[in-house]
């Protein structure tokens, strides 16, 4: 049950000037620029950040790679790394409410996801990786009983983080988590518009005893601190959600400088495709719906491209437009809404573009399709669902990433393939069936890192998630995120 009085006593509390932190302080830029912090759930300033230059990013990295090469971090016996975690994950679930208030404000974020899906699935994640940190053995290599052959699993060194504005905690810690767990050290930067809980779970890692430098958290713009990491020699490994041409430069840069290892997690446009079979069509339409216009539609896996078998879609189409219409939109804190605000007017601006796209194209605009609450001053955007959808539309292959549906018919299961696997993005997808032979068909055809089967989201820890085709490369989440933070180190010892 959501603490209401405590939501409220926070909703408009003073935050104080949010800066850098740099080998274990809080410091502002070295020029002294900021930018002000503004809410998307009224339009108004409700912080100052510190803005960072190239050089900021600079002090970051060259803290980070002091703190690796001395061994502060990387040296401890893993058990003891395992502690200092297992005390900062207790930290940010102990203020997980007041980090869940904060985001709200900063993000949009409906509270009663918020929560669940930021602070308290931060505080897991840490706790996981933590947890399994001194379970990760080496191995021994059949050989010669003249030889040894060891092979030793060693920290890559300094990583990159860039993380995005829609679930910065969740998504932070799925990149932090493991990167700290293996003896790495960290330099972190936060989108521009959702920056301020990771800066506070900064503070709570040294506050932990994490050492000074091990985690620097460096705000500002992507084109000026981001390209800094990309570019810096000294970065080993980046990690990055987010667009593909961004992550395309990333890529770039990293050729220029030192070559270091790129993963990419750059969204999707995901196919949910529900066949005339499915299990129950009133779980589809209330998943379905949950599935595109939770968080205002900003969902990586969002279920953005909805596929309907054609002898039930005007009967689906209707229940959704009915579940959608019964969805509260609004005041992200209030604990009764389903869909919060947009995260930023740019964003807002971006969805209504293609929803007038559609409209000027004949699309069927079947419900939501504009602005609303504009009066509050916030970025609010009714869910929208678009039928008469062609595959080929720019709404059926580009990543909206808002609360907008494109709604499809198909006939075969081949035609549902085809559709499903015909854009640039494969990170996930669902299929509705009653048919286990189906079902196993579909997840074996679709391209896509996670296909749920009726259901979607939902998943947890112990699988992970990563896309392919321009979705990215490389995995969050389960044991498989270690693969990214260690080197394999191979000894070859004559006895």
């Amino acid at each position: 049950m959501l603490d209401v009085k405590r939501i409220e006593s926070l909703r408009h509390a003073a935050v104080a000037p949010v800066l850098h932190v740099i080998d274990g302080t809080s410091r502002p830029s070295r020029d002294g620029a900021t930018s002000e912090v503004i809410s998307p759930l009224d339009g108004r300033a409700m912080a100052v950040m510190a803005w960072g230059t190239a050089a900021d990013a600079e002090d970051a990295i060259a803290a980070a790679r002091r703190a690796f090469e001395d061994g502060r971090w990387s040296g401890l016996p893993p058990a003891e790394r395992k502690r200092i975690m297992l005390r900062w994950a207790a930290l940010i679930e102990a203020q997980a409410l007041d980090l869940a208030v904060l985001g709200v404000r900063n993000n949009g974020t409906e509270i009663g996801m918020a929560l669940k899906a930021e602070p308290l699935s931060a505080a897991a994640t840490i706790r996981y990786y933590a947890e399994a940190v001194d379970k990760i053995f080496g191995e021994i290599a059949p050989t010669g009983d003249d030889v040894l052959g060891l092979v030793h699993r060693a920290p890559v060194g300094v990583v990159g983080a860039i993380v995005p504005w829609n679930f910065p905690l969740m998504i932070g810690a799925w990149k932090l988590g493991p990167a700290l767990a293996a003896g790495n050290t960290v330099v972190l930067k936060p989108a521009e518009t959702a920056s301020l809980t990771l800066v506070r779970i900064a503070e709570l890692a040294l506050e932990a005893g994490m050492p000074a430098g091990v985690l620097n958290v460096v705000l500002g713009e992507g084109k000026v601190v981001g390209e800094a990491m990309s570019l810096s020699p000294e970065i080993d490994v980046l990690v990055f959600t987010g667009s593909g041409g961004v992550g395309r430069r990333l890529l770039e840069n990293a050729a220029k400088s030192n070559l270091k290892r790129v993963y990419l997690e750059l969204g999707g446009k995901s196919p949910n495709i529900v066949f005339a079979d499915a299990p129950s069509l009133d779980e589809a339409v209330k998943v379905s719906a949950m599935g595109i216009f939770r968080n205002s539609g900003q969902v990586c896996v969002a279920g953005s491209r909805l596929l309907v078998e054609r002898s039930i879609h005007d009967e689906f189409v209707a229940r959704l437009v009915r579940a959608t219409e019964a969805m509260k939109v609004g005041d992200p804190l209030d604990p009764a809404t389903a869909a919060g605000a947009v995260n930023s007017l740019a964003q807002l601006e971006q969805n209504l573009r293609f929803v007038a796209e559609a409209r000027a194209m004949g699309r069927a605009i079947a419900t939501g399709g504009g602005r609303v609450l504009e009066a509050t001053g916030g970025y609010y955007m009714a869910p929208t669902i678009v039928t008469g959808v062609n595959p080929a539309d720019s709404l059926a292959q580009a990543e909206v990433f808002g609360p907008v549906l494109a709604v499809m018919p198909f006939d075969t299961e081949d035609e549902a393939v085809a559709i499903a696997n015909g854009t640039d993005y494969g990170l996930a997808a669902a299929v509705w069936t009653t048919s286990l032979s189906r079902a196993h068909r579909m997840v074996r055809r679709l391209r896509a890192g996670i296909v749920h089967v009726n259901t979607y989201g939902g998943s947890d820890l112990t699988v992970p998630l990563g896309g392919v085709k321009q979705s990215g490369n490389g995995h969050d989440k389960s044991l498989h995120a270690f693969d990214k933070y260690l080197d394999l180190k191979s000894a070859w010892i004559r006895l």
